[in-house]
């Protein structure tokens, strides 16, 4: 089913909090044992380090630019489809924008950019790239792109098309609504349908890992006596028992 889909029953700000305090890398295990793959954007990496990004998605797609269709949609003014995406996110939420992995394509600089900064949005996530990067991380968003540029959009080949629709970007699928997880490390999106999962997943397999990480420091032993599939599984249902 593709177009625009509902907002109802979104990812509730208790859920999200208790997301900020997993590790990325574990939210990418439980998506991993749970068959979301792909979910790891490949080619977007953080250009704001030390941020860790948790928000529910609004989303931006580009196609390349051509006269007819930029008259039909009105690329230009305040109903240009960017300036309506950005306009509904909501406090705490990332503009997710497929560029369709043009490196150097940018999805906007310090002006049009400045809009998320005064809705309060959490970040922006594209494969594509942005300009005038060193004002617009002084925003407070986390950015994670393919790069930083300086020609505009339309000069290496795509220009907004539709907003809060079902995209890709980084070779994943991302819905209006889905939670996108980002650290240092790369990006991730979580599927709104499964998020309750993927957090209880990555809880439990984080207390476990401090278990076993506690037992190889007592014992002094080499990680690799505790942590392998049998092991980990078997001293995970012990812990759970304690």
């Amino acid at each position: 089913m593709g177009g625009k889909i509902d907002m109802q029953d979104p990812i509730s700000q208790e859920i999200i909090q208790r997301f900020k305090k997993v590790g990325v890398s574990t939210v990418f295990g439980a998506l991993s044992a749970l068959g979301y793959l792909p979910c790891f954007m490949r080619g977007v990496r953080a250009f704001t380090p030390g941020n860790h990004l948790v928000g529910t998605a609004k989303t931006l797609r580009f196609v390349p630019p051509r006269p007819d269709i930029a008259a039909e949609v009105g690329i230009e003014g305040l109903e240009s489809p960017e300036y309506r995406a950005m306009a509904s996110c909501q406090k705490g939420e990332v503009l997710v924008c497929d560029a369709m992995g043009v490196k150097y394509g940018s999805i906007g600089g310090d002006v049009k950019l400045l809009q998320l900064k005064m809705v309060g949005a959490a970040g922006v996530v594209t494969d594509g790239a942005i300009r005038d990067l060193d004002v617009v991380k002084t925003y407070g968003l986390s950015v994670f792109a393919q790069e930083r540029t300086l020609p505009g959009g339309q000069m290496e080949g795509i220009m907004p098309y539709e907003e809060n629709v079902t995209i890709a970007c980084g070779g994943v699928a991302v819905r209006p609504g889905d939670l996108i997880v980002g650290d240092d490390d790369g990006v991730l999106v979580v599927a709104r349908s499964i998020a309750m999962k993927v957090l209880e997943w990555a809880e439990d397999h984080e207390i476990s890992e401090e278990y076993i990480k506690k037992r190889i420091q007592t014992e002094n032993v080499s990680p690799g006596k505790y942590y392998n599939a049998e092991t980990f599984k078997r001293l995970s249902e012990e812990r759970r028992q304690t």
